[in-house]
């Protein structure tokens, strides 16, 4: 009896925490065995307490054989899923230098060539007009640009006094220049402010350039010429025919050479497209009888 209560204090004192493997104990022979000849008091310690290490090396100073139960198995590991593959981040592509460069253009530069590309011609500009002769006239549209210089580049139009308005240079008399002499009226005003300034004075509409209708029309006076305009256009704009009008009789007083040249027009021909439809010039009039 010593000798079991001395292998029951052994099996007690190696205890250090090692409760997972108690359900191996509980169900191996050796435990059955030594709790069968132990005291009643120990037994109830014992079941509680045991642990492998000790238990083991009790038994193995008892010398007990110790068989494993089907309690002591180890559990079958658990394969998880391998995570799914995460697509790869796509790289941005590398900017070379040179794109780079074309995003930080100026955009004083884009303006400025926008101004210079500009054809020297606009759409209200009457048939038979030479810009190269042309004389600006009140109420006409100019682009005027300035290379390089965003701030100093404008439409305008001119005012019913003959002048027109620009930054810097303020007030500039222009009804009776030519396109070019007001290129050079202007850089020479802007050399103070600018190096070497580039000025281009574009026309863009013509409004100066007038014709006259008269006699049986919806409503007679003067019309402006904002491009090329023909006289069954000119009818329409004015409200066309009177109840009484001539048809046949209508014509166009022109001046030519320092003379005035009379040009006959058949109002139903021309609405028919049999006859002419001819295109009017500044300073035309066109009698309705």
């Amino acid at each position: 009896m010593d000798a079991r209560r001395t292998l029951t204090y052994l099996v007690l004192m190696t205890y250090n925490g090692y409760s997972w493997y108690r359900p191996c104990l509980e169900h191996s022979e050796g435990f059955q065995a030594i709790c069968t000849g132990a005291l009643e008091e120990d037994k109830e310690l014992l079941s509680k307490h045991l642990l492998g290490v000790g238990f083991v090396a009790a038994l193995g100073y008892a010398g007990v054989a110790v068989k494993p139960s089907a309690a002591c198995q180890p559990h079958p590991q658990v394969s998880q899923a391998p995570e799914a593959a995460k697509p790869a981040p796509q790289e941005k592509p590398s900017q070379s230098p040179e794109d780079k460069k074309d995003k930080t253009k100026d955009p004083r530069d884009e303006k400025s060539a926008g101004a210079d590309s500009q054809p020297s011609t606009g759409s209200g500009i009457p048939s038979g007009v030479d810009l190269k002769t042309y004389r600006i006239g009140i109420e006409d549209e100019l682009m005027i640009s300035v290379w390089r210089e965003p701030e100093l580049s404008n439409q305008v139009v001119v005012r019913p006094d003959g002048k027109i308005t620009l930054p810097l240079v303020n007030e500039i008399q222009v009804v009776g220049l030519r396109t070019d002499e007001l290129q050079t009226v202007l850089t020479e005003k802007l050399k103070p402010y600018v190096n070497t300034p580039q000025v281009t004075v574009i026309v863009r509409g013509i409004r100066s350039l007038k014709v006259s209708l008269v006699g049986n029309v919806g409503r007679q006076g003067t019309f402006s010429l904002n491009g090329e305009k023909t006289i069954l256009e000119l009818l329409a704009e004015a409200g066309g025919l009177g109840p009484f009008a001539k048809t046949g009789a209508i014509y166009i007083l022109r001046e030519s050479g320092g003379k005035k040249v009379r040009i006959g027009f058949d109002y139903k021909k021309a609405i028919s497209g049999k006859g002419p439809n001819p295109a009017l010039h500044a300073g035309d009039l066109i009698v309705v009888p």
